[in-house]
């Protein structure tokens, strides 16, 4: 059986090369640019009570919950620094993103474990995993890659909780690092997060090793 290895080599480390050769200012095409986005962009489904639902959302990698706190205070401290006019704010953010997330050091901070996600419509997926957390997220590269995980939705939203949660702040000082944090903390509290485990791996790849085989997981890394 093949390992899972090869999803993380697509979904991380791809992903990491393209936000080092924008930080570097190296030229890349649109449509590069526009591709490197798919390990970016799952489609969530899920089943509940809104009916069985598909949606692409954004999703990124976290750094293991030791680490957590740490990190985003260093966030913080930059999302603290924004200023209209300072035309450095999202270069910088990208810095400390490789530093923080993308580097090889940081590579062994990673929990690869999960995924985490914002809810930005609290619509049919919002009310599904609500009552469901069974999930499955689809990616695809055309013209072939294709991956298929499997893993339940946990939903951290403090408007319902009424206490703090670190994954929901994490998750959107992650966006405002490079993105414009135009809507401060108030937005983040509109903007639950997903925190999708990990349960199974599929290559649904149209290759000779894909078309649903499932991938061994955990794996070495």
């Amino acid at each position: 059986m093949a390992t899972a290895k090869k999803f993380f080599d697509w979904a991380f480390d791809s992903r990491a090369k393209t936000v080092m050769k924008i930080y570097n200012g190296e030229q890349m095409s649109m449509e590069k640019m526009f591709i490197s986005f798919c390990s970016h962009e799952p489609a969530f489904v899920s089943y509940g009570p809104a009916g069985l639902n598909a949606s692409v959302k954004g999703v990124g990698f976290l750094p293991k919950d030791e680490y957590l706190e740490q990190t985003l205070e260093i966030y913080l401290k930059h999302i603290a620094t924004f200023d209209p006019e300072d035309k450095t704010y999202s270069q910088r953010g990208l810095g400390i993103l490789i530093e923080q997330m993308y580097s090889d050091e940081a590579r062994k901070r990673i929990d690869f474990t999960k995924l985490g996600s914002l809810e930005l419509a609290k619509k049919q997926s919002y009310i599904n995993y609500q009552q469901n957390k069974e999930a499955a997220l689809i990616f695809h590269q055309p013209p072939m890659i294709s991956f298929k995980l499997k893993g339940e939705v946990e939903i951290y939203d403090e408007k319902t909780s009424g206490k703090r949660e670190i994954y929901q702040q994490f998750i959107n000082a992650q966006h405002d690092m490079y993105h414009t944090p135009s809507g401060g903390r108030e937005l983040w509290l509109e903007q639950p997060a997903y925190i999708f485990r990990i349960r199974e791996i599929y290559d649904n790849s149209a290759t000779k090793d894909g078309f649903g085989a499932r991938l061994d997981y955990p794996c070495e890394l």
